[in-house]
């Protein structure tokens, strides 16, 4: 582990500290995740990893139990000499977390696995628990002297979603954070911006100087974002209960997806810079009258149906979901941006379980060309310029546009320009959440969420959230699982003269 790769110089520094070590997070994502920036060389020699749990554990029993989930969980089988360099840098905290001494007990534990580092080093508290108890951990952090930054000594804690659970929430939980902590120490996780292709946004529209001119009402008619997943609620039916589509997958994934879409070019790549226009896009969104809700909002829930051949049972006969739950599993959104460059050209975001494909896309549709001048010829219309840009599953761009079908008569064919991540570059195992800890050891946060962008978040969704807590079954609908979800969600575009892409498994 002295050398390591050209291109990814070491993070900086520090020792990763993971509240809810033995959960499932930090087995099949945070740990697999360091072991793959390990398989890189993107881990300096003054690292260690620190499990903190409620279940009394040795070092040597962690260390048997990380390799377990490595071989179950990990893209690659661990190999020999890197699992012996990252097992000598791993240990284990058995701490109850509920009550002072606790922390006390954990700062000595830290204190003397780094005092015998060459240099001073950082901390980075990873809180895999439920959300309901991070800010009682970040209150005893502080209160515990583990918050304390010195020279060299940084110390940054990353916060998973969700970030609150309305607007007035997001708030109590921001201000909670803020009376211990600095906005610069607060990384706020969301792993849909550790996905290569999201980064790549930003890189295809600032680096190429045939899109960005074209990036703008006059010639775009609108963009669809769409999240869609074949799973149901699998384990997760009392959480997901409780939070739905809207809470879970929209104001956090998507409007991300969407600010990194529609952003104006940063002046810089400095993470506060890039930020700044991610949330100005939050702010220009148009927030609706109650009235505008039920006109430009589709919420469904799936009832029995199929699943690539699998009959699936519904939305209310998953495991820990009410009876008579009027929890959505499918959201569907029209939403205008209200800013120069896209003032009444609108956006279309769906998200939602047991749909016909796993994939997550952003699709730009142009403007079509006149048809005028093909007038005397047989062509009877043209298709528009669509650009695709795929998150998941199989990473990568496409252009479609028209040809010319060989033949003495002028017909015209579609075609697709394709760029796949795989084709190109060396694929390394990932589990998405590489990038985001590789960035917060090194203090970068342009891939994380500000308090400013979570509530701009929460207060564009608040007059949905309003209305379906006045009347629970508002704007309700059912699709069947295996659908691409309600016919009220094809007329929410059909209104518009439009219709959604389905994309392809």
């Amino acid at each position: 582990m002295s050398e390591h790769d050209e291109t990814t110089p070491a993070a900086a520094p520090g020792t990763v500290v993971i509240f809810g070590a033995t959960g499932d997070l930090a087995k099949r994502k945070l740990l697999p995740a360091l072991y793959n920036l390990a398989s890189r060389h993107a881990l300096p020699e003054a690292f260690k990893v620190v499990g903190v749990g409620r279940k009394p554990m040795s070092d040597e029993a962690y260390r048997d139990k990380v390799a377990r989930d490595l071989r179950e969980f990990g893209a690659v089988a661990p190999d020999p000499a890197l699992w012996e360099w990252f097992a000598q840098r791993t240990f284990y905290a058995f701490e109850t977390l509920e009550n002072l001494e606790s922390y006390e007990s954990l700062s000595t534990r830290l204190s003397a696995l780094e005092g015998s580092a060459p240099s001073p080093v950082g901390r980075m508290y990873y809180f895999a628990t439920p959300p309901s108890a991070m800010a009682g951990i970040v209150q005893r952090l502080g209160e515990a002297g583990l918050l304390t930054e010195e020279p060299g000594r940084w110390r940054r804690v990353i916060v998973e979603k969700p970030f609150g659970y309305d607007l007035a929430s997001a708030r109590a939980l921001n201000q909670q954070l803020r009376a211990v902590l600095d906005e610069r120490q607060i990384y706020r996780i969301d792993h849909y911006l550790g996905k290569e292709t999201v980064q790549n946004l930003m890189a295809f529209r600032f680096a190429n100087g045939i899109f960005e001119p074209i990036w703008n009402r006059r010639y775009v008619d609108h963009v669809q974002i769409t999240v869609a997943e074949t799973v149901g609620v699998e384990d997760r039916g009392g959480y997901y209960d409780e939070a739905g589509a809207l809470r879970d997958m929209v104001q956090n994934h998507l409007f991300q997806l969407l600010a990194l879409t529609a952003m104006e070019p940063p002046i810089s790549f400095r993470a506060d810079d890039v930020r700044d226009e991610r949330v100005r896009v939050l702010h220009a969104i148009h927030l609706c009258t109650p009235e505008e809700v039920s006109m430009s909002t589709v919420r469904a829930q799936y009832v029995a149906g199929g699943v690539n051949g699998t009959v699936v049972p519904g939305y209310r006969q998953e495991p820990r979901v009410a009876d008579g739950s009027t929890t959505e599993t499918y959201v569907a959104l029209k939403l205008l941006i209200e800013n120069w460059r896209w003032a009444e050209m609108p956006f279309y975001l769906r998200t939602g379980k047991r749909l016909p494909a796993r994939v997550s896309e952003i699709a730009v549709q142009f403007r079509r060309a006149p048809l005028k001048l093909f007038r005397d010829t047989p062509v009877d219309g043209l298709d528009p310029n669509l650009l695709i840009m795929r998150i998941q599953p199989d990473e990568g761009i496409s252009l479609r546009f028209q040809a010319k079908v060989p033949g003495a008569q002028a017909r015209l064919g579609t075609v697709d320009m394709a760029f796949n991540y795989a084709d190109y570059f060396a694929s390394a195992p990932t589990t998405g959440y590489e990038t985001l800890l590789y960035d917060c050891l090194n203090g970068d946060q342009t891939l994380f969420h500000r308090a400013d962008m979570v509530e701009a978040g929460w207060t564009v969704v608040a007059p949905i959230l309003d209305l379906v807590q006045a009347s629970p079954s508002a704007l309700l609908h059912e699709y069947p699982a295996g659908g691409w979800g309600p016919a009220e969600a094809d007329a929410l575009l059909a209104r518009d003269g439009r219709r959604w892409r389905n994309p392809e498994r």
